[in-house]
């Protein structure tokens, strides 16, 4: 069993070339697969290998003065975790579609610590909003209880959503929260703004933080993550369901059709029955072996229970 890290920083960086080929020198040196985003805004990653390595990556990390704060998140997972290494420069280190010199962290919501944000639900304002700010296949197996689902396939969908949304959030509490705090970075300033809401929050450390500290607290289900774990469970509540016969169930899996690839969630019954195909005409298209065809896109049921 390896560890895997996940961080960012939003501080300004001068070469984020220079710090990408460091970056890619360091992991190549600890033999550290994931994923880090650099760019003038910031640093992005999520990485995995051995205990000792990841323990020698913060430390270097910890050495390098821009990122001596940086709030490492740690979890257990397989080594092989991550097929590859990618590191990248990036104009966003999360991909909003707003430039990052037009709309920074500075000006987003007040951050929350985990018990500040259970005290916060736990006493149920009747102003208060949570909301989701992830895609709608990560709420679709995990989120915080009453929270909304602005049902978006990217976040870069997510300021299109506040635009349309603004009256819902007119002189509310709006906590928002997504996997590790980094969205809501950003997330957040969309909203405040735009000066409509009573004050705008955001979890520090996000549901890794908080789950870490309230693992039977109100969120409820599984937290998504970008690695081959694909989820990690919180607590015992399913909240996805078979997107094929709609029975609870919350464990992802990928239609076997090449072409295809969807990535959904399927019950073992269903995973058999199609043999890993998420249709019928996937099935017949792998069957065959013509994978090199792309099926008409076949409507899924979501779960009723989100």
């Amino acid at each position: 069993m390896g560890k895997i890290t996940l961080f960012y920083k939003y501080v300004q960086i001068s070469d984020p070339q220079a710090v990408m080929l460091w970056q890619r020198s360091l992991c190549e040196k600890l033999e550290l697969k994931g994923r880090i985003l650099i760019g003038f805004e910031g640093i992005n990653g999520t990485v995995g290998g051995s205990e000792r390595s990841i323990r020698c990556y913060v430390r270097e990390m910890k050495g390098y003065p821009a990122f001596k704060n940086i709030d490492f998140k740690f979890s257990l997972g397989p080594t092989e975790s991550f097929p590859k290494l990618k590191v990248k420069v990036k104009n966003e280190i999360v991909n909003l579609g707003i430039d990052p010199t037009l709309l920074t962290p500075e000006q987003g919501g007040k951050h929350l610590s985990p018990t500040q944000t259970h005290e916060l639900i736990a006493s149920k304002p009747e102003d208060l909003i949570i909301l989701d700010t992830r895609n709608d296949f990560e709420v679709a197996i995990g989120k915080f209880e009453g929270a909304i689902d602005p049902k978006i396939a990217t976040f870069r969908d997510f300021p299109k959503y506040i635009e349309d949304h603004l009256e819902l959030f007119r002189d509310k509490q709006v906590l928002m929260y997504c996997t590790g705090g980094i969205r809501c970075e950003r997330a957040t300033a969309v909203l405040k703004v735009k000066n409509v809401a009573k004050e705008v929050y955001q979890i520090k450390g996000g549901i890794h933080r908080y789950a870490e500290n309230y693992p039977n607290g109100f969120f409820r289900g599984k937290n998504y993550v970008f690695d081959a774990r694909i989820a990690t469970k919180i607590n015992d509540d399913i909240l996805g369901s078979c997107y094929i016969c709609d029975q609870s169930y919350d464990d992802y899996t990928n239609c076997l059709n090449a072409k295809c690839n969807r990535h959904y969630i399927a019950c073992p019954q269903c995973i058999q029955k199609l043999g890993n195909t998420c249709s019928p005409t996937c099935q017949q298209l792998v069957l065959t072996g013509q994978t090199n065809i792309r099926p008409e896109r076949v409507t899924v049921r979501h779960s009723n229970l989100l």
